[in-house]
């Protein structure tokens, strides 16, 4: 397969994935055999994509005109090309897991979900490999638009409430103010192709200009929840917990902070910005979102909320890093991607192991569970160690290069927020790890129970064990970065 049919067989795979899936409704085990099967050959298909990029080629498909000189166009940089690596390898197990977890908790509309979870999948792709800023906005689009039947997937009032907080956030911040600032940059440059080293370099933009159009992109990047454009993040947490993990770690988040990475480096360029005290403002939304969203999970005694809110901070240490606009933070902020996708991961699976098992949804609930799911809560412990960024856990191995890479700009300020949050991280990861494993039961369990699933269970611990050894086969997604990052 040559790589400009590898990139559409990414796109049409998990399509026709979906058609399918639909297609065998009535036969759940079918249904989710071609689930696994879709998953894997997406896989497969973007693998194949790696050693060209990483040998320098630029593999390229355009398809139409969108707009006349605007096509409908894809190309595989590095960046894309390590979003879609973490998102198609984490499809396969969140779809391992969630076999245990829909089967567990006998959930509706088992067909829809599955369907749209591919759809997803499909938009992600398109968003990785966009080649200019209107592709990539289509794609964004419908990524938000397939995954609201998702959010909303229990169709209770709750779900509803959710479902219209998750889809007026994305849909007003993406169409308010990333669209408008897609039309200038190309007002400007009379181009959308996203070029190395910036599509605005050169262009007539006075500095107040430049940290005004900033602004447009990094608050229209909804999905990257910059306080205070956060709020849909906590609220899209009604949805099933493989939801919560697609939202939080394969595609929606991701695909806002792969977005805000993309913006600094091919849509502005690190040099461009470098200097200018109008984008100043940006390193000091993300320190703010990543202290105060650490405070509010603190304070959270919901699991699935404390992780959500865990999200928001985790996320804006990408942004700061890119902020940073040197290599090294660029380098760290590309890679926090994809240590934070499988140890987020790891935490939702092992939230929704105990919903499953034992129908705990509180922090206060988990004293002494870890004697009874000591696999779900070993997990949980190895995705809060990387979180916190403790070694040898894959998130340590971002947070070095963003350390590194403050100390190199000179930033104390970030370097203490770092610092600041860490510490926040540990003090609401580590009492969880602690009542599991050393307190007693305060109450004994409505009905004897143990582990979750063994599908689910299976997908959390292959999930743990790669946020363990991510840092020592790390050397694919440090090239990619590094190519993405520049010299």
């Amino acid at each position: 397969m040559s790589p400009a049919s590898a990139i559409l067989a990414a796109l049409a795979i998990p399509t026709a994935g979906a058609v399918l899936i639909v297609a065998c409704g009535r036969a759940p085990n079918l249904r989710e055999a071609v689930t696994l099967a879709s998953a894997g050959l997406l896989l497969a298909t973007v693998a194949a994509l790696v050693g060209p990029v990483l040998a320098g080629a630029r593999p390229a498909v355009v398809l139409f005109d969108l707009l006349p000189g605007i096509p409908l166009a894809f190309e595989v940089e590095p960046l894309g090309m390590l979003f879609a690596l973490v998102a198609s390898g984490l499809w396969i197990v969140n779809s391992l897991y969630s076999i245990g977890y829909m089967r567990g908790n006998d959930e509706p509309h088992q067909t829809r979900f599955y369907a749209c979870f591919a759809l997803a999948l499909a938009a992600t792709m398109g968003v990785a490999f966009s080649a200019n800023l209107l592709t990539l906005f289509g794609f964004y689009e419908l990524l938000t638009l397939v995954t609201y039947p998702l959010v909303t997937h229990h169709g209770d009032d709750a779900a509803r409430r959710g479902g219209r907080v998750y889809l007026g956030y994305l849909m007003v911040t993406s169409i308010v103010f990333l669209l408008p600032a897609i039309i200038a940059t190309w007002a400007l440059t009379g181009t959308t192709d996203f070029r190395p080293g910036g599509i605005l370099a050169g262009a007539p933009l006075s500095n107040a200009a430049l940290g005004g159009l900033l602004a447009l992109y990094m608050f229209g990047i909804g999905k990257a929840a910059l306080m205070p454009v956060h709020r849909w993040l906590p609220a899209a947490m009604v949805a099933p917990t493989p939801v919560s993990a697609l939202l939080h770690a394969v595609a929606v988040v991701k695909a806002g902070v792969f977005v805000a990475v993309k913006v600094v480096v091919y849509v502005f360029g690190a040099e461009m910005l470098a200097g200018v005290r109008a984008v100043d403002w940006l390193p000091t939304v993300a320190g703010f979102t990543i202290v105060a969203a650490s405070v509010v999970a603190l304070r959270a005694d919901n699991l699935k909320r404390r992780l959500a809110y865990s999200t928001v901070s985790q996320l804006s240490y990408v942004v700061l890093a890119a902020a940073l606009l040197v290599p090294l933070s660029i380098v760290g902020a590309i890679l926090h991607i994809a240590t934070h996708a499988v140890g987020k991961i790891t935490l939702f699976f092992a939230a929704g192991a105990i919903y499953t098992a034992a129908h705990k949804t509180e922090v206060s609930q988990l004293d002494g569970i870890g004697r009874r799911m000591p696999w779900t809560m070993a997990a949980f412990t190895v995705g809060a160690l990387s979180l916190i960024g403790i070694p040898p856990a894959a998130g340590f191995f971002s947070k070095w290069y963003m350390v590194q890479g403050t100390a190199a700009a000179g930033n104390w300020v970030a370097l203490a927020v770092i610092g600041v949050s860490t510490l926040l991280n540990a003090a609401y990861f580590l009492p969880i790890v602690y009542a599991a494993f050393f307190r007693p039961e305060r109450v004994a369990p409505a009905h004897d129970h143990g582990e979750a699933p063994l599908a689910s269970v299976a997908a959390l611990v292959i999930t743990a064990a790669a946020t363990l050894v991510l840092p020592f086969f790390g050397s694919i997604p440090l090239a990619l970065a590094r190519a993405a990052a520049g010299p």
